[in-house]
């Protein structure tokens, strides 16, 4: 949150493409959480694996950085593609119980063609629709650790704000090699997890 209004305030959150997103996010979101409590765990951890290579492979592709350092009022994309993407990789994410920001930076990027800027500010309020109904289903189907999550939840909003005034200041190439680089080591991290 401390993140996202960091981003807002420097107009890096496009409204449009959270609400059409986040809207179709939290359905699926909420349905994949649900239904993950009927499936067992080496399934889940396989369609973890399976996006974040997905997500590895996209961040690795070469794009032009010209639209880069637009603001959130100069960016148009195509919202009957963003629902239905919402509506796919909302499912997916809430059955990992993951707020889905790996998965939805590349495909903001590379598929509705979002300013990386624009697009990481956009992500920080996308990801609190998934991951409020990611923890709806999750909570509600007894698959919350809450004893272990508080001291990460408090960690994250203390040093968010930190990480988005940085963000600011670097250069978009470097950004996007520095995203490709955590995305690529959690994909490695997963595989070997299940290997």
């Amino acid at each position: 949150l401390s993140a996202m209004f960091y981003y807002h305030e420097n107009r890096l959150v496009n409204k449009p493409l959270v609400l059409t997103l986040g809207a179709s996010l939290f359905a699926s979101s909420l349905a994949g959480a649900l239904i993950s409590k009927l499936v067992p765990d080496k399934p889940i951890l396989f369609i973890f694996a399976i996006l974040a290579l997905i997500a590895a492979a996209m961040m690795l592709m070469p794009r032009s950085y010209d639209r880069d350092e637009l603001t959130e009022e100069k960016v148009d994309f195509n919202k009957p593609a963003a629902a239905i993407i919402g509506v796919f990789i909302g499912f997916l994410i809430g059955m990992v119980g993951q707020g889905g920001a790996f998965i939805t930076i590349p495909i903001l990027l590379y598929v509705l063609k979002i300013p990386l800027r624009v697009a990481l500010g956009s992500t920080l309020a996308i990801g609190l629709f998934s991951a409020t109904a990611g923890l709806i289903g999750k909570a509600a189907t007894g698959q919350v650790p809450f004893s272990m999550a508080w001291p990460l939840i408090l960690g994250a909003f203390s040093s968010a704000k930190a990480g988005g005034v940085i963000g600011k200041k670097t250069k978009t190439e470097i950004l996007r090699w520095i995203l490709a680089l955590i995305i690529s080591a959690t994909a490695i991290k997963v595989w070997l997890d299940i290997f």
